[in-house]
């Protein structure tokens, strides 16, 4: 039957089932509803009667839907057709909206609904597929520079831990567990001939390698080695080097690193019992020598300070008058806060054999010297105790706050009223303040006022 173009086209555009055109000017929202309406109707029309199970279904071409060659020219539709559209959606800048959704894959097209399937609910719609499928983003991230997150990471090398660390970049080394990679990090820090890396790599393995696997790596590796003696050196760890030289077999060195102990140790009588200790070790001949000329010179320089040089000694000598000496003696022990040598400038012996302190010069002067150089009240307290004046007494202790001789003094003398007075000059709350309220309360005291 002829047709002209005007009923053609207008037989197309009123058809249920709208042909594809290159030139078709509907937007692609519309389409989707075609093709939700067309699935519906075919779902109405699979789930009507089961009687429609015996017809033999053909497609437009004459085929058997379902058969091998139908599926093969489908499939192939449907790629090309997606192609297209995908084409002519891009060229499409209206519908860029849309353009994020998915496209669905073979598993939703038409032809899956025609091959057995014929159970109500054994399928899931188009609409269904498009409203199921999460809506992806295509934005592209702005990921961290690879730079970055290796920092976090510690997957760096060894020899890039090393340039890091000579660059004075913070670099963890505590993923170098094993001995192999903790002898590689050395071996790299060695050949960057950087002394600061290999310290600190040495460090790292003083800390976490036993010393005799740590002695025995590094006696092959005389950089690292001398690095690591003079780092002990440095720190002073003479129990580590002492027993690094012992498994090196270095003898001289060894007593070497034990004869410097001596300028730790203060008192002239231990460090001569030290030096003595030194002389049998394995020095060399010349070494022995200062050694042996060390040690008699310290103890002669003890018989010295102890006899020829001593104030008392030097007094004898050059008949020095006791005033004059002990004003000299004095001022020169309290000025090096010698407090024992002090006492012991005071302190006279009888022909009986007791003790008793004497001052040439007034202990009323000796205080005042003690003062002078800052001698703590401790050391006034017991001087001021000895001046005999009572009133000389109480005006320098008074004078030096030096409370407990006030507060005796009056207890001694029974003053209650210059005990009160003297309350109100002493802090708060004080023990002193407590110490006299004791005192003044106390009924074994017969107060004379």
């Amino acid at each position: 039957m002829n047709r002209t173009k005007g009923d053609e086209e207008e037989y197309w555009n009123s058809s249920k089932f709208k042909a594809f055109t290159f030139d078709d000017e509907d937007d692609e929202l519309s389409q989707l509803k075609e093709s939700k309406r067309a699935v519906n109707s075919l779902r109405d029309f699979v789930d009507d009667d089961d009687d429609d199970d015996d017809l033999e279904r053909v497609s437009w071409s004459g085929e058997p839907v379902g058969s091998i060659s139908w599926s093969i020219k489908e499939t192939a539709g449907n790629s090309g057709s997606t192609h297209e559209g995908r084409e002519q959606l891009k060229s499409r800048n209206s519908f860029s909206s849309y353009a994020q959704l998915p496209k669905p894959t073979s598993t939703y097209s038409l032809s899956s609904f025609f091959r057995g399937r014929t159970r109500p609910g054994s399928f899931q719609s188009l609409s269904d597929a498009l409203s199921d499928t999460p809506a992806k983003s295509y934005a592209p991230e702005l990921g961290r520079p690879k730079g970055e997150y290796r920092d976090y990471s510690n997957d760096w090398s060894p020899s890039d831990t090393v340039r890091r660390l000579r660059k004075g970049k913070v670099c963890s080394l505590e993923r170098f567990r094993s001995l192999q990679d903790k002898l590689q990090l050395l071996e790299e820090a060695v050949s960057m001939h950087d002394g600061n890396v290999i310290t600190a790599v040495l460090i790292f393995l003083k800390r976490t390698l036993c010393k005799e696997i740590l002695f025995r790596e590094l006696e092959v590796r005389q950089v690292a080695l001398r690095h690591l003696i003079h780092f002990l050196k440095e720190i002073g760890d003479q129990k580590l080097l002492l027993d690094l030289f012992r498994y090196l077999d270095r003898t001289e060195e060894l007593a070497l690193s034990h004869y410097r102990e001596h300028l730790n140790i203060q008192d002239p009588e231990k460090r001569k019992e030290f030096l003595k200790t030194c002389i049998g070790l394995p020095f060399s001949a010349e070494d022995s020598a200062h050694i042996q000329d060390h040690y008699t010179l310290l103890e002669r320089q003890i018989i010295i300070e102890g006899t020829f040089s001593s104030p008392i000694n030097l007094k004898k000598t050059f008949k020095i008058p006791d005033k004059q000496y002990v004003l000299t003696a004095l001022a020169a022990r309290a000025k090096l806060r010698a407090w024992h040598d002090v006492d012991a400038l005071f302190t006279t012996k009888n022909w009986l054999g007791y003790t008793k302190k004497r001052a040439p010069i007034g202990f009323h002067r000796v205080v005042e010297i003690l003062h002078k150089n800052s001698a703590p009240v401790q050391i006034l307290q017991e001087y001021v105790n000895l001046v005999e004046d009572v009133d000389t007494k109480l005006n320098l202790a008074t004078k030096f706050k030096c409370h407990d001789v006030v507060i005796d003094t009056y207890r001694d003398l029974k003053d209650r009223q210059q005990l009160l007075a003297y309350r109100s000059k002493v802090d708060k709350g004080s023990a002193e303040e407590e110490k006299i309220d004791a005192l003044l309360s106390s009924p074994q005291i017969r107060w004379k006022n």
